[in-house]
């Protein structure tokens, strides 16, 4: 006998929520920890006597909290690394860029400045409004395709996972103050495309088993059998997603943490919502309808 997932569904509704409170609280309270894409920071442009590599010169930078910096090494015409540093890293005062670069000279030897300015957000207001209206405009086309594949309620509780998997990586990245860069944006993108691709496949299985359903065994019943069906699945790809993730936040370096992060807690969150969210809100929704439509029958027969 499996375990009743469909039974318990109101218990993964009020896990849900109790993730996903708290994340609300913590973004309309303390907001987001912007990094320097969305708020401009300061780009210092050194040469170095000696060629430098950047884990040397995160290292430096480590010392002042600045490790998440943008560092970039300048090629030569030849495609040879030169001894130019290009580093964008937050707002930095004048005691602050002083301090910097005394830790580089002291342990990365001298170095000419070039150029030490403070610039505007490379993405700010603009991205995060891109990003809005790409979110909306895929959920509108989803709602569009799985409404003519299967039924306008898939359509709603597909989507509604998708909204709940944003709002936990959102609300866990607010909550933690976690930086949050245009790399971030790229991995929500992501996390959507995953969680919906799990998602339609429980859906594509309820629908092939509500082909031979009989009301003999029950709306619930058969949406749990739909799941365990494909249960397997669901593990074995959010176990590869995984293991690839987690390797990438083991050893993608400082630049790549965040990223890695995010896409790890979205994945979590899409299987979860995809199991236990978005199938049991598309049978509370039809079994409301079938209770209304029998009650009307009813009274119509009275």
């Amino acid at each position: 006998m499996k375990f009743d997932i469909v039974g318990k569904r109101y218990w993964w509704f009020l896990l849900s929520a109790l993730v996903l409170i708290p994340g609300i609280i913590s973004m309309a309270t303390q907001g987001f920890n912007l990094g320097i894409d969305f708020t401009g920071g300061t780009l210092i442009d050194l040469k170095f006597a000696q060629p430098v590599a950047v884990g040397e010169i995160r290292d430096v930078l480590k010392d002042y909290q600045l490790e998440g910096s943008t560092i970039q090494l300048a090629l030569t015409a030849q495609g040879d690394r030169s001894n130019n540093v290009f580093i964008r890293t937050h707002v930095l005062n004048e005691d602050e860029r002083r301090d910097v670069l005394k830790g580089f000279e002291t342990k990365l030897g001298s170095f000419d400045v070039l150029r030490v300015e403070k610039v505007g957000a490379v993405i700010g207001a603009e991205l995060t409004r891109q990003a809005i209206w790409a979110l909306l405009v895929s959920w509108v086309l989803m709602i569009a395709y799985i409404t003519y594949r299967f039924e306008y309620r898939f359509a709603i509780a597909g989507i509604a996972a998708l909204v709940h998997d944003i709002f936990v990586v959102l609300g866990i990245f607010s909550i933690l103050q976690k930086e949050i860069d245009a790399t971030f944006v790229a991995a929500l993108l992501t996390i959507v495309g995953y969680s919906i691709n799990d998602t339609i496949v429980i859906f594509d299985r309820i629908r092939e088993n509500l082909k031979t359903y009989k009301k003999s065994e029950g709306l619930a019943e058969l949406v749990n059998r739909s799941i365990w069906q494909t249960m397997t699945r669901s593990i074995y790809t959010v176990l590869t997603v995984a293991f690839a993730t987690v390797a990438l936040y083991v050893f993608g370096g400082e630049t790549t943490k965040n990223f890695s992060l995010a896409l790890l807690i979205g994945f979590a969150s899409g299987a979860y919502s995809s199991i236990f969210n978005a199938s049991q809100i598309w049978v509370t929704w039809r079994e409301h309808d079938e209770k209304r439509r029998t009650e009307q029958r009813i009274k119509g027969a009275k």
